[in-house]
């Protein structure tokens, strides 16, 4: 493998991806009833985000602040060398990480609105302390699935979001490049958008998406942040995936096929078993003669916390198209415990009337380590000290 070339042809994909992104959601946003909820992109405290978005004093930014996720990102997966130096490439990506949030127009020449960079560490360089995660961080088989070596797991993810395309783009180039230079290998890269505005907003299929997502502080806590002493505190657990979708396939079906398969109307994301736009489920809810209101293959029971028995995903995906033939969901979610994921997964796989459209290219899942800073390098206790 020439692993220049191969890095060098990964940051030409992700800047590439991102030029028609505008287009193309100008393209796939449906017309007529958007769903956003009103108020500005706001950083955790719900001020307006207008710099970059620097770790906090215990988390990573980008998992739940800025609170609205940015409309643009990156996602890439990279091998870390095996030598003995692991520790010193992290320890210099969370230099550059704090220099291009800190001050990302000085960094990149462009001003960047929302610039976040999550950094997360494989089962690999993670090693025997990851059994001090619940459920470790392999991933077991699924279905639906086309699997290779370079899309199916790795060392290192690196996900870089703004609300500025170019500023994502410059921003995972100077990351991509001083991985490079410290050894690192590129596995595979995904640019991705959303549209902007408050609260869950449409996918390629025009329905809303991230409405059933922990919204409180308490709900993050307890389904989100790991807690205890050790270096994994203040970390979570992130699975990304990236899933094709029979768009043209879905969309073929009548609007109301649609809704029975995702449990949501399609107008205004309110669900088929009554409320309010954006309201939760109601599993629970018949007709008359006694038949669910949501289906019982419906996507939205199928995936829901209560059906799964396990917890509650953050969910913080977007949309990509590579092309008419290669277009989807990047699904990236953070919580406590890799079981909520493969526990709804599982059950998806089990029977679910969306999945059938939808077949995962690329899959891993990472530790996020806790906030870093010049005293305290990135995986410091995982990695091993800086020399």
């Amino acid at each position: 493998m020439n692993t220049q070339r191969d890095n060098s042809s990964m940051v030409r994909r992700s800047l590439l991806g991102l030029l028609p992104i505008a287009a193309a959601l100008g393209a796939c946003r449906p017309d007529t009833h958007s769903v956003t909820l009103p108020g500005p992109r706001a950083a955790g405290d719900g001020s307006p985000v207008r710099g970059g978005v620097e770790p906090a004093d215990t988390h990573q930014a980008g998992v739940d602040r800025p609170a609205q996720p940015q409309t643009h990102a990156v996602v890439s997966v990279y091998d870390l060398p095996s030598e003995a130096g692991p520790a010193q490439v992290a320890a210099r990506l969370g230099e550059a990480v704090l220099e291009l949030t800190g001050k990302p127009g000085e960094a990149l020449g462009v001003e960047a609105a929302g610039l976040t960079v999550t950094v997360g560490l494989g089962p690999r360089p993670v090693g025997s302390a990851g059994q001090g995660l619940s459920g470790g961080l392999e991933l077991p088989a699924f279905a639906r699935e086309e699997r290779t070596d370079r899309t199916w797991g790795g060392d290192l993810l690196v996900q870089v979001c703004a609300n500025d395309p170019v500023a994502v783009a410059l921003a995972d180039k100077r990351l991509a490049e001083i991985l490079t230079a410290g050894g690192a290998s590129g596995r595979w890269s995904q640019a991705g958008f959303r549209p902007p505005g408050g609260g869950p907003v449409r996918n390629l299929l025009g329905f809303p998406d991230g409405i059933e997502n922990p919204r409180t502080r308490p709900e993050l806590d307890r389904e989100v942040w790991l807690d205890g002493p050790g270096p994994f505190a203040d970390g979570t657990i992130a699975v990304v995936r990236r899933l094709r979708v029979d768009v043209t396939g879905f969309l073929d079906q009548s609007v109301v096929r649609q809704e029975e398969a995702i449990g949501r109307r399609k107008a205004d994301g309110a669900p088929l078993s009554g409320g309010e736009a954006l309201g939760r489920l109601d599993l629970s809810a018949k007709t008359p003669r006694g038949r669910y209101l949501v289906p019982a293959m419906a996507h939205a029971r199928r995936a829901n916390p209560n059906a799964t028995g396990s917890g509650r995903m953050l969910r913080r995906g977007y949309s990509y198209r590579n092309g008419p033939d290669d277009q989807g969901l990047l699904f990236v979610s953070f919580q406590r415990r890799l079981r909520t994921f493969i526990a709804t997964q599982r059950r998806l796989d089990d029977g679910d009337d969306l999945m059938r459209f939808v077949t995962a290219t690329a899959s891993a899942a990472f530790f996020v380590p806790p906030a870093f800073t010049p005293e305290r390098p990135l995986g410091r206790g995982l990695l091993g000290e800086r020399s």
